[in-house]
């Protein structure tokens, strides 16, 4: 009986914190996606969300796409090599790993920068002071990270897939001997405008995730510095769960399968 216990309270923690997230959604998305809505803040924010996570999406997305075509033209013959490497690094990348991992890659970069941030903020009661001075943490705090992060994650994916595809280009001309234009000619034959947009819709839904879960996470730390760190950790965490959760979904419902 105490293992149903103590399975029956991780059950009702996990619903009441699936509530909490559920009414700071609304309350982010009615409140701090409403006008008025602060410019300077969301160009801050687009600054830092995208222009300083450019190195490290293009460094992710280049060396990804040139092991992706080591690894296929190891596992494919040398007569149909020359068509499955590019076809395939280039769907493969503007599919699933170009959003992916440029999300994943931003989760741990900004989102946990924006937990720290709030949570800090929280902790040392300036959020309060926002109110004092009639602003809505929501509006000034939730809502331009929110945009910021939802503009800025498509940006940086459609920079991303094209250093990865890049990046396979690299490797199988300079590396496994293909032919430049032959190579240039498959990727162009086989990729398409869907390939393209149901990385970029991807991409904006997991920036929505990061910066929510950044802003949540940060909004309700408490206890010190200590609980800034939690929340930090709990920000990248749930972010990379609700990302691949979210990558799931999204390629079931883009290609017809859900």
């Amino acid at each position: 009986m105490n293992i149903l216990a103590a399975i029956g309270r991780l059950f009702l923690l996990f619903c009441a914190e699936v509530g909490r997230t559920a009414l700071f959604t609304k309350d982010a998305l009615l409140v701090g996606l409403s006008p008025r809505i602060y410019g300077g803040q969301i160009a801050a924010q687009f600054f830092r969300i995208g222009y300083t996570s450019l190195p490290v999406v293009a460094m992710t997305a280049f060396f990804t796409g040139g092991a992706l075509a080591l690894q296929i033209y190891t596992g494919s013959s040398p007569a149909t090599a020359g068509q499955l490497v590019p076809s395939i690094v280039a769907i493969g990348i503007t599919r699933e790993l170009g959003p992916v991992l440029a999300g994943l890659m931003v989760a741990g970069r900004v989102g946990a920068s924006i937990a720290a941030e709030l949570g800090t903020m929280k902790v040392t009661e300036q959020t309060d002071a926002l109110v004092t001075l009639s602003t809505n943490p929501f509006k000034y705090l939730v809502g331009p990270r929110l945009i910021a992060a939802v503009v800025s994650l498509p940006l940086l994916v459609a920079i991303g897939d094209t250093i990865g595809i890049m990046g396979g280009y690299v490797v199988g001309t300079r590396s496994l001997g293909f032919n430049g234009f032959s190579y240039i000619k498959t990727t162009a034959d086989q990729l398409h405008f869907s390939d393209i947009s149901s990385g970029l819709i991807k991409a904006a839904v997991f920036g929505f995730i990061i910066a929510l879960m950044g802003c949540y996470h940060g909004f309700n730390s408490k206890g010190g510095a200590q609980g800034v760190g939690r929340a930090t950790t709990n920000a990248v965490v749930s972010s990379a769960i609700m990302i691949l959760a979210a990558n799931f979904v999204l390629t079931s419902l883009l290609f017809g399968k859900l």
